[in-house]
């Protein structure tokens, strides 16, 4: 049996589907139904949040036979010709691999034709911001008076790099990157119908470092089921990205305040056994020291993270007696420098033992 990959397989089929996005879902589904319907669309952020998605979604809305409440049926012939991929009315252009100006005027040419199947010919164009300038210029004036029975929906990661005079001649929507608790409740829905095992605090973790992606999120997901035959594990996400349990973090920070220079340095020792990723390490520490002033300024013990447990939340509190507020907005400032000044040292184990001198200094 041919194997689908689990973000092709779970990728969004209605508006209903779709994860996050609820405000741009809820315009276009009412521009749908209230026939409002504009002649081009311009949907951009940053990868994973669903443009390509919600630009098919839309298509089949606009061509659906049996539309209801802007929701497309998925059961009619132009719907499940989207789906598969083979809808003869839709015509895709990756701008990354066709930026020439004739492959603009290919469209001018084909587009006075009427749709074959569908209500509308939909020309879906990804990437849009990889056109060169003479591309724009062509496209600018498709795009003030295309045929009634056309319409564009642009995709892009940059908006920056498409042009005003486009921008302003459609409807332009911001997918925001979606909230690391929304990944986190679709991930155990994918996980639950996939009939595949998974510790939560491993789930969680992947649900924070896909930084707003589904896609990035089942890409991981996919690499960790793999690593633990069909299970996920939190040592397995861990090992994916080069980093250490809590508890190891937060002795660190423990062994810095309370200036342990040995045991901090033999912590440092075995982490360089460990293949650690040492940016990622920094990264770690910046979180918990900025969790430490929130309880120092807020006194909010309730205040907490997505992946960690009780047990190291009480530590983290004991931890924030030792210090006042002041010095934590250096430990802050230190590590923040020191991130960036790691790529400079000769290798990354010197870079951390001179930052964590200068911790150690502190006290």
């Amino acid at each position: 049996m041919k194997y689908e990959i689990l973000a092709r397989k779970w990728r969004p089929q209605s508006f209903s589907e779709i994860v996050g996005q609820k405000y741009i879902v809820r315009a276009l589904k009412n521009s749908i139904s209230s026939l409002r319907i504009h002649q081009s669309w311009i949907f951009y952020g940053s990868r994973g949040t669903g443009k390509t998605s919600l630009a098919r979604i839309l298509t089949k809305s606009l061509n659906c036979k049996f539309i209801k409440t802007g929701n497309p049926c998925k059961i009619c012939s132009s719907c499940m010709e989207i789906q598969k991929g083979n809808f003869i009315d839709l015509i895709e252009i990756d701008a990354a691999s066709r930026t020439r100006i004739e492959d603009i005027k290919e469209i001018l040419e084909n587009m006075q034709y009427s749709p074959s199947k569908g209500i509308y010919k939909v020309y879906l164009i990804d990437e849009v911001h990889m056109l060169s300038n003479h591309s724009f210029n062509a496209l600018l004036k498709i795009l003030e008076e295309p045929p009634k029975h056309v319409k564009f929906i642009l995709a892009t990661t940059i908006i920056k790099k498409v042009p005003d005079t486009i921008i302003s001649r459609c409807l332009c929507f911001n997918l925001k990157k979606i909230n690391k608790k929304e990944i986190y409740q679709h991930l155990k829905k994918v996980l639950r119908h996939e009939k595949i095992e998974y510790e939560k605090n491993g789930l969680k973790i992947i649900s924070d470092k896909a930084e707003g992606s589904i896609r990035d999120a089942l890409s991981i997901v996919e690499q960790t089921i793999s690593m633990g035959n069909e299970k996920i594990f939190t040592a397995d996400v861990l090992n994916i990205f080069g980093m250490l349990k809590k508890k190891n973090i937060i002795s660190i920070i423990k062994n810095i305040f309370l200036k342990k220079t040995e045991k901090l340095f033999q912590c440092i020792k075995k982490i360089d056994s460990l293949n650690v990723d040492w940016e990622e390490l920094l990264n770690e520490m910046i979180i918990l020291v900025h969790h430490i002033a929130i309880i120092k300024n807020f006194n909010n013990s309730k205040k907490n993270f997505m992946h960690m447990n009780t047990e190291n939340q009480k530590k983290i509190e004991e931890i924030s007696n030792y210090c006042h507020i002041d010095k934590i907005q250096l430990y802050y400032k230190i590590l923040i420098i020191g991130k960036k000044e790691l790529k400079l040292a000769p290798n990354p184990k010197i870079g951390i033992e001179m930052i964590f001198f200068r911790l150690l200094d502190l006290n």
